[in-house]
């Protein structure tokens, strides 16, 4: 009897210990979450690249962390600054679109094909720091209903004299005669901090051929 009470004892200090042991966890995750993390004091770009410049080991570790950084681009802000330069069309057996920006007023901004592949082809560049997180954002409505949207991934970028160029995978427009029309759409260039960089409102259409040079 003696054991079995020892037992029963023990049993009841380890739920005991695994409650409060719970509670101290739950704790912990409403500290995390309640409270905002302090960073510490913000430094530009080129502070860091500066900071150790002589350890040779950080300064490699910098090198395999940032890239190829072209100092020339970087400034002694903390945000970056991204300019997308130009916004193109692919398509098989077909002349590159490339599309003015911001799109003309009044007009639409490209033609599509039905049942036609194609791809998006994106240059910009990134200087003064790193953007970290810059995805592309797309929605498309059409008669006032959204038909589509996209969030794509682009990547964290470093600062560099050259102009990135990102293709997104192929795509297949719609056909049929429900998907011929004019469609409404916005699209942006936005990072992991909520900044946006480019934001453009324009309409296209989807054809039963593309549209002539003059016209597109």
């Amino acid at each position: 009897m003696e054991e079995e009470h020892k037992l029963d004892e023990a049993k009841e200090i380890e739920k005991k210990l695994k409650i409060e042991g719970n509670e101290v966890d739950e704790d912990e995750e409403d500290a995390k979450g309640g409270e905002k993390i302090d960073v510490g004091p913000q430094v530009s770009l080129k502070d860091q690249i500066e900071l150790d410049k002589d350890d040779e080991s950080l300064r490699r570790w910098k090198e395999q962390l940032l890239g190829s950084v072209d100092m020339n681009s970087v400034g002694e802000t903390l945000d970056p600054e991204v300019k997308i330069l130009a916004v193109s069309i692919l398509s098989p057996g077909m002349p590159d679109i490339v599309l003015p920006i911001p799109p003309a007023p009044n007009c639409k901004w490209f033609t599509l094909k039905e049942g036609s592949k194609y791809r998006l082809k994106f240059t910009f560049s990134v200087s003064n720091n790193i953007v970290c997180g810059l995805r592309y954002v797309n929605s498309v409505w059409k008669t006032g209903i959204k038909v589509e949207s996209a969030k794509l991934m682009l990547g964290t970028f470093s600062p560099q004299a050259e102009a990135y160029v990102y293709e997104m995978n192929e795509e297949k427009t719609p056909s049929g005669v429900f998907a011929r029309g004019s469609y409404s759409a916005r699209t942006g260039f936005i990072d992991d901090d909520r900044k946006c960089y480019l934001e453009i409102n324009y309409t296209f259409d989807i054809r039963k051929e593309w549209a002539s040079a003059a016209t597109n």
